[in-house]
């Protein structure tokens, strides 16, 4: 499929992750789009949205039901500033397109927050470095192989 789902395929691989990439028919490049072609909700869907905060990368894996709070994530983090990256500033950092962004398979491990919301699904499907792929896992498992801190991203 390309270069990115080739290192996100390793990168998985080599984490002792099972899931398989898998390729979509049509781009999945939103939580709605992935979630309608593998007949899952869209809180199930771990959207990896990349963010600057305060000029470095944060990787923010948050449930496709949710949209990141960057006031309440800064506070959380102790950052100036969360704003979401601009597509150049993405694929500097992951090697990868926006809307296709994995959790893992970038060119240098990312500081990593996962939605603490996203336990509430026994199964994930994250990105797989390309719009048109994806792999299942689950919360314990993203956690794990992002070195993610565990914080809720939204306020209720």
């Amino acid at each position: 499929m390309s270069s990115a789902t080739d290192d996100v395929a390793r990168a998985l691989a080599d984490a002792g992750v099972a899931g398989q990439i898998r390729t979509l028919d049509s781009s999945a490049r939103t939580a709605a789009l992935a979630a309608e072609q593998l007949g899952v909700p869209v809180g199930a869907i771990a959207n990896s949205l990349v963010f600057d905060a305060d000029g470095d990368p944060l990787l923010v894996m948050t449930s496709g039901a949710h949209r990141v709070d960057t006031a309440l994530l800064a506070q959380t983090l102790g950052k100036q500033s969360i704003k979401r990256a601009d597509a150049d500033f993405v694929r500097q950092h992951t090697g990868q397109v926006i809307g296709g962004v994995a959790p893992v398979g970038h060119p240098s491990p990312l500081r990593t927050v996962v939605d603490t919301a996203l336990a509430d699904y026994p199964t994930l499907w994250a990105a797989g470095g390309h719009p048109h792929a994806v792999f299942p896992t689950t919360y314990a498992e993203l956690v794990r192989i992002t070195s993610g801190a565990e914080l809720p991203v939204a306020r209720d």
